[in-house]
């Protein structure tokens, strides 16, 4: 009987392997069924059908495919365990799949999460009214975020990213944050969770991470799962901050797999199907129709510190603001080295009114004057006198600078930015 149900299972075999994407033919299989994929070694991996042509299966697989070989037995599989997820989930590390990497027993849930949610239907979607302090007060001041606002921090390598989402994540009012460590070193995920979060910053927190060496498809899941559980805690009431670091890294892992798939590069080599994708994942953050909130803050890499990246471009284009980390800035030791002239918050006004708004303009203005005689001042070609804005620029710049940097552990209630901004510009 065994023998029967063995030769009667559906079956492909795989012809070719690309990157991590496998050729099968056999069987057909639907678009989106889970299989296993048999390896050298006699274990199995898993994978999923993305595609087929001309009678061919294209699996994505989720592991590494170093040890399969050619006529591998392809079989069907089982769906993606649904996860139970709660409170519980909070101060744990979680991988793509959603299983412990802490070490710190199974997780436990009252709750079935929705790993394939939609996005709310633009009409059901709240309106962003009220403001949320993150703890950093160039941001909280000059580039408030409201609540269910998405925004992007674009930044090279080296310019203190990592501290300022740690930052964010231990002052933020936000009740529950999710932190996305995608495609970033193995050491860095470790060293994010121990150190720049903390006990008290991982104590409201969920991370999931997928580390640089986890194949593409493990990335994308990841990014995704992130989205997923920080939607459930949204319709549950709650004011969630969603950080996914970074955007960038999803965006290479949907290429890696597109390109394998036959796509044709296009921009940078990113295939036309990547800034698809980009779109679709950030309209699940924002607003519903519940009285949570889901605010989310994605990292871009500005690679070379070129802000007319394609992955850049398309980030600033589908996204409610962008705050700026300029290398220069912290060259000169200025952390946060937040470029508040290149930084905009498009929804400041609805979140803060507008006073405030008008005071972050006023304190821009007179930045912006100081930066930009500030090269003429050390040549003693700057002569007082001349023009009184320029003055009052550079006699404040002292209190100004004070008041943009803040070390990485400084934090107070963000209730007085708006008297402090109007002081600095009287």
């Amino acid at each position: 009987m065994n023998d029967e149900i063995a030769l009667a299972t559906p079956m492909a075999f795989v012809t070719r392997a690309n990157g991590a994407v496998l050729d099968a033919r056999g069987q057909r299989f639907s678009l989106g069924q889970p299989c296993r994929v048999e390896t050298s070694a006699g274990r199995w991996t898993d994978a999923e059908v993305v595609g087929f042509a001309d009678g061919t299966l294209q699996l994505l697989t989720f592991a590494c495919v170093a040890d399969v070989v050619p006529g591998a037995r392809v079989l069907p599989g089982h769906s993606t365990p649904a996860l139970r997820i709660g409170p519980s989930w909070l101060g744990r590390v979680v991988d793509a799949f959603g299983q412990p990497l802490d070490g710190k027993g199974p997780l436990r849930g009252d709750t079935w999460l929705d790993t394939q949610g939609s996005p709310p239907a633009p009409l059901d979607r709240r309106a962003i009214a009220e403001p949320l302090a993150v703890g950093v007060r160039a941001i909280d001041g000059l580039l408030s975020l409201g609540k269910g606002q998405r925004v992007g921090l674009f930044a090279g390598s080296g310019v203190g990213k990592s501290v300022l989402l740690g930052m964010m994540t231990r002052h933020t009012e936000a009740q529950i944050v999710v932190v996305g460590l995608i495609g970033e070193r193995g050491r860095e995920v470790g060293e994010f969770v121990t150190e720049t979060l903390g006990r008290d910053g991982l104590a409201k927190a969920i991370v999931v991470a997928a580390p640089a060496d986890a194949p593409p498809a493990q990335r994308m899941k990841a990014t995704e799962l992130c989205h997923a559980i920080a939607t459930h805690f949204r319709d549950a009431g709650h004011d969630v901050l969603l950080l996914v670091d970074s955007l960038t890294r999803y965006a290479m892992a949907c290429r890696e797999v597109a390109l394998s798939l036959g796509e044709a590069p296009a921009a940078r080599g990113y295939p036309v199907s990547v800034f698809a994708r980009l779109p679709r994942l950030v309209e699940c953050a924002g607003n519903g129709a519940g009285s949570g909130s889901l605010s989310a803050i994605y990292t871009v890499l500005a690679e070379g510190d070129d802000l007319q990246d394609p992955v850049v471009d398309t980030a600033r284009a589908v996204l409610d603001g962008h705050i700026v980390l300029s290398r220069e800035l912290a060259d000169a030791g200025h952390y946060p080295a937040i470029d508040i002239g290149a930084s905009v918050s498009r929804c400041m006004t609805q979140a803060v009114g507008a006073r405030h708004a008008g005071a972050a303009r006023a304190f821009k203005a007179q930045w912006h004057a100081y930066r930009q005689i500030r090269e003429l001042i050390p040549l003693g070609a700057y002569v007082p006198g001349a023009h009184a804005e320029t003055d009052r620029a550079v006699a404040r710049h002292p209190a100004m600078l004070d008041f943009l940097c803040q070390h990485e552990g400084e934090h107070r209630a963000p209730h007085d930015l708006c008297e402090r901004l109007e002081a600095l510009c009287r």
